[in-house]
């Protein structure tokens, strides 16, 4: 039994929904898509496999390095020469063709090879270089990164001993010329006899003596540098396995991605597509609320009859309740079935049955059949023996056409009975509709504990439901929510409204079979002799 939660029967005091209810009625509809997000899921664990099966054969080897500056006494107190070191600078270097191109020839490898395979970081604050190299092969990867790593170490300390060497020759360049000038000032002192002379010479010569001392001062200074360019903190070791996270955790992994852009791509198919995903659009589309929704075990438009005992008929029967007790058509009990689209056989479906459940609670039914384009239900409906209805007449002095005629009383076991006005091929559909023989007949229900409902062709294929919709107190809609659309539901909603109408509430039903071509499949609820 469906429609709780879906407001009142006159569609009036209907709450609007709230935010987590709203949140469920989407994931629901995201469910809907089952299939894409299957799909998500499985190209997400075919990455995760490919990226397993491609880290299966790859290998890391780290090795860490301390960079440290040249410096005369590295335990001195106070001494700061790591601090002129630009670490940014010496990882570029480490990556340079340089550096693979020594190692390269160390190994007998290609140098794009190393180059291709070396990745070097710095960890944050600290004067620590960590190279990492990935290979085919575990002892390669070993032997690549230690060689890289001595490379960089080599390369930096041949810098620096040419800094010291340059630096060295500058100096050198600078002493040569003052120390042949002290000479030429100690032969002149030596032959110079003039006090005043001799005091000159000795104040030039000290001068040069000090200039002398500081340069070499400053080469012995260079020559006692400790050009060590770095202490090796941890070398490569062979790796005990592949790199990478692990299969297991890739297809963790993978699996997770995949069923992220599955619901992505669901959402998006969510978002355009045009059918009715929830009741709730119903409910906002029609603004009437969903009176029942007839289940799938035993619905079937091809099977005429349904068991009076089962699902099917208590949903009918509960459908039925609910229509009486709403206010508007309790007052003049006339109502009007019809569907959107299609054929209309559920909704001539619905149209019988709950007219059958109307005559089980004591009403006197009259079920007119207003498709006359092609009617069927006579044909279909089994013919009480001998019960007539306080309908069943014959037609006024001087009726003809349709709807004259006499009433056909229809069996619907213990229910009990109903009378059925079948529909009939006419010239003028339109003419016949709004004739006073018809207004005649919808003026039934006017009489105590009586009720007329009218089946008509569906809205949006014909105009005869909109001719019919002032003269009825609602209209009840009947509709496959996968297979109409949201824009079709509001349009009958504006159409109806147009005509002078109001729609009353909608009856949901499951997909028709592919085997249901016939032209109507009508379930009357009944108990078989």
């Amino acid at each position: 039994m469906t429609g709780d939660g879906h407001g009142g029967t006159d569609g009036t005091d209907a709450l609007a929904p709230d935010e987590p209810d709203l949140l469920r009625d989407q994931f629901r509809q995201l469910l809907r898509y089952r299939a894409l997000i299957a799909a998500g899921l499985l190209i997400g664990l075919l990455g995760g496999a490919l990226l397993a099966l491609a880290g299966a054969h790859s290998y890391s080897a780290t090795s860490e390095i301390m960079v440290r500056a040249a410096t005369t006494d590295p335990f001195a107190t106070g001494a700061t020469a790591d601090k002129g070191i630009n670490i940014g600078t010496e990882r570029q270097n480490a990556l340079s063709s340089t550096v693979a191109a020594t190692a390269a020839a160390k190994l007998r490898e290609p140098a794009t090879r190393l180059t291709h395979c070396l990745n070097v970081t710095n960890p944050p604050n600290t004067l620590v270089l960590r190279f990492t190299c990935s290979a085919d092969s575990a002892r390669h990867a070993a032997d690549w990164v230690n060689a890289l790593t001595a490379a960089y170490l080599g390369n930096r300390e041949a810098q620096t001993k040419s800094v010291i060497t340059t630096m060295i020759s500058g100096y050198q360049a600078q002493l040569t010329p003052l120390v042949k000038q002290r000479n030429d000032l100690l032969d002149q002192i030596q032959k110079a006899t003039d006090p005043q002379v001799v005091g000159t010479l000795v104040s030039v010569q000290t001068n040069l003596l000090t200039r002398i001392t500081e340069l070499n001062g400053d080469i012995s200074s260079l020559r006692a540098l400790d050009t060590t360019p770095g202490v090796v903190i941890r070398p490569g070791t062979v790796p005990a396995g592949p790199a990478g996270p692990g299969p297991a955790l890739l297809l963790g992994l993978g699996g997770a991605v995949g069923i992220a852009l599955g619901l992505l791509a669901a959402w998006v198919r969510l978002v355009f597509d045009p059918s009715v995903r929830s009741e709730a659009e119903v409910v906002r589309a029609l603004d009437a609320p969903v009176l029942g929704t007839l289940p799938r075990t035993g619905w079937d438009p091809a099977e005429p009859l349904a068991e009076g005992d089962g699902r099917l008929a208590e949903e009918y029967r509960a459908i039925a309740f609910r229509i009486s007790h709403d206010k508007r058509f309790a007052e003049r009990r006339r109502l009007l079935v019809v569907a959107p689209r299609g054929v209309g056989s559920a909704a001539a479906g619905v149209a019988v049955n709950v007219s059958a459940a109307f005559a089980e609670m004591g009403m006197e039914v009259l079920l007119v059949e207003a498709d006359l384009r092609d009617p069927s239900l006579a044909a279909r409906l089994r013919a009480a023996e001998g019960a007539r209805t306080a309908f069943a007449r014959g037609p006024a002095p001087g009726e003809t056409g349709w709807p004259a005629g006499l009433h056909v009383p229809i069996d619907a076991g213990e229910s009990g009975s109903f009378d059925l006005v079948p529909g009939r091929r006419v010239r003028n559909v339109a003419r016949a509709l709004t004739s006073a023989a018809a207004t005649r007949l919808f003026a039934e229900a006017d009489e105590p504990g009586s009720a007329v409902v009218v089946l008509a062709p569906p809205v949006l294929g014909y105009a005869d439901a909109l001719a019919l919709a002032d003269r009825v107190e609602g209209v009840l809609v009947v509709c496959d929510p996968r297979a109409v659309h949201r824009t079709d539901l509001v349009r009958v909603r504006e159409m109806v409204e147009a005509a002078g109408g109001g729609v009353l509430g909608a009856v949901l039903h499951p997909p028709e079979p592919e085997a249901a071509g016939r032209r109507f499949g009508l379930a009357v609820i009944l108990s078989c002799p």
